[in-house]
């Protein structure tokens, strides 16, 4: 029962000073609860009618309608007064006022968590479900591919046997006939041999030298116009080289890179190994893009024909076999070439691309037309008996530099074929040899490891082993070494079947 002042005096009850208080204070909390119904947090007061109001609530009000919610009189916030009241404490509900209620409370808690937990149990049950289902997809899918790609690479070689054992078209067997050629062969019918049983040679005809004469004269004018790049390498930076990279390349049974040569406008780098393949690599991606098989032997050398995607490689089964690319990548046999009574040690092609070189262990070498395949002549040296590891032709190609197997370097004038100059200081034989791209400096490689020549002062101005202490001397030895473009880098193959690629780091040269 509420105590108000009429109600006291219409029952003529005695005021009393608490009996006021606790009637005003109803009145308040009256007020107060008459809008939200919710004890206030910030009280304010009006002046006009005594009322207490929420003041977010009160402040609302006015702003839309100007006049008090109770009495209806107009109201302003100048009308109403903040009132500081001590913290209301908010009554616990009924349920937490016994401990049966708290238990229900409780148990309505663990329900719904019990609830929560079995939906996500069902949840990870489908997920492990669908997980499991498109792992099992997965792995069929995979098995499908591995399946397809051995079919495809089964496809491929069977391809590339058939292809080589194909015969050659009309129009190529015409040709051959009329150089009395067969795969670089002669018929045995056409042989002409001179004494001794050797075949004569048709020798290097006056067109031919000409045409070498204007390749020298033309090549040296451009060298001797053109202004030395700036990213061609310096004597200091080649004396700073150091190894960058090492890729093991050809098969694990039968390790050992024999030769390599370098692609300079693409940046490919193919190497002949002891496993009887030619392999093509991309330095720049890292990846090996063809291999070439055929050879009953190992190859010992590999050159690039900087045109019609002809490809030169030698080996120690005495032949030669000159390979055409394709537009799919492949490389199939256009000629091979049986001149040789040795092993075949070297190949190098002529800065015309329309002749090339092959030195062997029978003491010679021979020259040949790329386009026939036909042997214009064969070098023998009667100073000595070595027979010939590495050869190479000078960038203006009048020079021919060959290694021999007791460890000289010999330089020949290619339009007399006579030997003109010699360069010892290796051990063991000289089994790869490279001019750099001016044409200044040499780089030879033996079994002690690689030395860099200055052709101008014919000098040896640096030595260096591309392998550590620790690597045996029987798996490890350089076999090759070739000037990348600029002379920016060298490819150094060895014995171990590492391509090891030498540079200052942080040139561009380096692998990523």
């Amino acid at each position: 029962m509420v105590f108000t002042p009429e109600s006291c005096r219409s029952r003529k009850i005695r005021r009393d000073p608490a009996t006021e208080a606790v009637t005003a204070r109803s009145g308040e909390l009256y007020g107060m609860r008459s809008v939200s119904g919710e004890v206030p947090e910030q009280p304010v007061v009006s002046k006009k009618s005594g009322l207490l109001f929420e003041k977010r609530l009160i402040e609302r009000h006015i702003g839309d309608y100007g006049k008090c919610p109770l009495t209806g009189e107009p109201l302003t916030m100048d009308d109403v007064v903040p009132v500081k009241i001590g913290k209301v404490v908010k009554p616990r509900p009924v349920q937490a006022a016994s401990i049966p209620g708290m238990l229900g409370m409780f148990q309505i808690e663990w329900d719904g968590l019990m609830l929560s937990n079995f939906a996500l149990e069902q949840q990870l049950h489908t997920a492990r479900q669908e997980l499991s289902h498109a792992l099992y997809q997965h792995d069929a899918a995979c098995r499908v591919i591995a399946r397809l790609k051995k079919e495809r690479d089964e496809a491929r070689s069977l391809l590339a046997q058939s292809e080589r054992q194909i015969p050659m078209t009309a129009s190529t067997v015409a040709a051959a006939n009329a150089s009395a050629l067969s795969n670089g062969k002669r018929a045995a019918e056409d042989e002409e041999l001179g004494s001794g049983g050797k075949r004569i040679r048709p020798g290097i005809s006056a067109d031919t030298i000409t045409e070498l004469t204007d390749c020298n004269a033309t090549l040296s004018q451009q060298r001797k116009k053109r202004q030395i790049p700036p990213t061609l390498a310096s004597v200091d930076d080649l004396e700073r080289y150091t190894q960058l990279s090492s890729h093991p390349l050809h098969k694990t049974n039968k390790p050992g890179i024999l030769s390599a040569d370098i692609y300079s406008s693409k940046d490919i780098i193919a190497t002949g190994g002891v496993d009887t393949n030619a392999v093509l690599f991309d330095r720049t991606s890292g990846q090996i893009l063809s291999t070439l098989s055929g050879h009953t032997k190992k190859v010992t050398s590999v050159r690039f024909v900087a045109r019609d995607e002809l490809f030169v490689t030698g080996s120690a089964d005495k032949t030669v076999r000159i390979w055409q690319g394709s537009e799919n990548g492949n490389y199939n046999c256009r000629h091979i070439l049986k001149d040789h009574t040795a092993e075949v040690q070297a190949v190098t092609v002529h800065a015309t691309n329309n002749y090339f070189v092959t030195a062997s262990l029978d003491n010679s070498w021979c020259f040949y037309d790329l386009s026939s395949g036909l042997c214009l002549t064969q070098v023998g040296d009667a100073s000595g008996s070595e027979g010939y590891t590495s050869a190479a032709f000078h960038p203006d190609g009048l020079i021919l530099g060959t290694g021999t197997s007791e460890a000289l370097v010999k330089i020949w004038d290619v339009k007399s074929q006579s030997n003109v100059a010699r360069f010892d200081g290796h051990i063991g034989a000289v089994t790869a040899i490279s001019f750099s791209e001016n044409g200044y400096f040499l780089a030879t490689a033996a079994h002690d490891g690689v030395k860099l020549w200055d052709l101008r002062k014919l000098r040896n101005f640096r030595t260096f082993t591309p392998y550590d202490s620790n690597t045996p001397t029987n798996s490890g030895k350089a076999t090759c070494v070739n000037f990348g473009p600029d002379a920016k880098y060298l490819a150094v193959g060895s014995m171990d079947r590492n391509l090891r690629i030498f540079g200052l780091p942080g040139d561009g040269s380096e692998e990523s």
